[in-house]
């Protein structure tokens, strides 16, 4: 049995220290930025456009699975608009006060992020709505009888929000966006370009099929690819000559636990479970979650879209149930019959 830490494959997770070195590792301008083409088109023309007309830029929500670069590509928006970037998060957002601190300290051209923007209360995000389309926000004084609304005047600035989950955005919120766009997973060989402009940075030896190596067991994540090559690093440092090559990279790969896939403990526990214990489904989500000891959030935000994308597993609206490259995947034969979708 392999010794596994998932951690190493959760793009959801960031609680590596090294992961303080993604500032240094992000890309500045989208000159620089590897993969996401049409992202790129898209976002060139919206962004020139304002700077011809010396304006702030419109309101962007980016969507998709996490560690795709939707936080990267909210700095490059600012960078290129030579604006401040201010971040938070939807959770950080407690109560219509917090979000009116942050509006009122804004300067014209700033970008504010705003992540897991999905999240965000319903009041918080009635500030918003004015905010994004007047630029302007009404804030209560006093309380009871004695209370008064004064409606502030805000500079004109960008919100961009990002959110692991579309369906969440309620109507109002997504229809106030001048842009929405989807973060695509990555090619291999978009990932072994951002592997080796990695290892230039931080000074990791490392040859072609190196990079190969650890791209096309990234998951089509370019936070998973730099923190496997972290590891990878770690390994050959260790127990070899400090090269990465194909061999150290699959001998370093091995003792973390990702196999051939990309896929890391959780996800070969899905599919065990769904196949061994549920005769390949379907299965409900919840109960999914609690065989293997993980939240329905997790499951369905940072495991299942590798998996569907993969052909593992299939959505239905019975329940998950495993494809057969799944049964093959754990060793076993897939049934028979083919596995009802509907």
């Amino acid at each position: 049995m392999l010794a596994v830490r998932e951690e190493f494959t959760d793009p959801a997770l960031t609680t590596d220290p090294a992961d303080l070195d993604d500032i240094g590792l992000r890309p500045k301008s989208l000159s620089d930025f590897v993969g996401q083409r049409e992202l790129k088109e898209h976002l060139g023309i919206v962004l020139e456009a304002a700077r011809k007309r010396e304006q702030s830029a419109d309101h962007i929500l980016l969507a998709g699975p996490p560690g795709l670069g939707k936080t990267t590509m909210a700095g490059i928006v600012a960078s290129e608009m030579s604006a401040k970037i201010h971040i938070t998060s939807g959770p950080a957002l407690e109560r219509a006060g917090d979000l009116a601190s942050i509006l009122t300290k804004l300067d014209v051209n700033d970008v504010l992020f705003i992540d897991e923007i999905h999240r965000l209360s319903r009041q918080v995000e009635e500030i918003l709505y004015p905010a994004m389309e007047d630029f302007q926000i009404d804030i209560v004084v006093g309380k009871g009888a004695s209370a008064s609304s004064i409606r502030l005047t805000l500079p004109r600035f960008t919100l961009i929000g990002a959110t692991t989950r579309t369906g969440m955005i309620t109507v109002p919120l997504r229809d106030r966006f001048g842009l929405v766009a989807r973060l695509d997973f990555y090619e291999v060989d978009e990932l072994e370009l951002i592997v080796q402009r990695t290892a230039r940075i931080l000074k990791v030896p490392i040859d072609a099929n190196g990079a190969h190596e650890i791209a096309r067991r990234s998951r089509g994540t370019p936070r998973i690819a730099n923190r496997l090559l972290r590891r990878v690093r770690d390994h050959a440092e260790v127990r070899g000559d400090g090269q990465v090559t194909e061999k150290s990279a699959r001998q370093a790969l091995e003792v973390f636990g990702v196999d051939d896939l990309g896929l890391d403990k959780v996800d070969r526990a899905i599919l065990s479970a769904l196949c061994r214990q549920f005769g390949g489904g379907p299965v409900g989500l919840s109960t999914l979650a609690i065989s293997v000891s993980e939240q329905t959030e997790t499951i369905e935000d940072v495991y299942e879209p590798f998996l569907i994308q993969q052909g593992l597993l299939a959505r239905t609206p019975r329940g998950r149930v495993a494809m057969p490259s799944a049964w093959r995947h754990i060793g076993e034969a897939p049934p028979a019959s083919a596995p009802e979708l509907f």
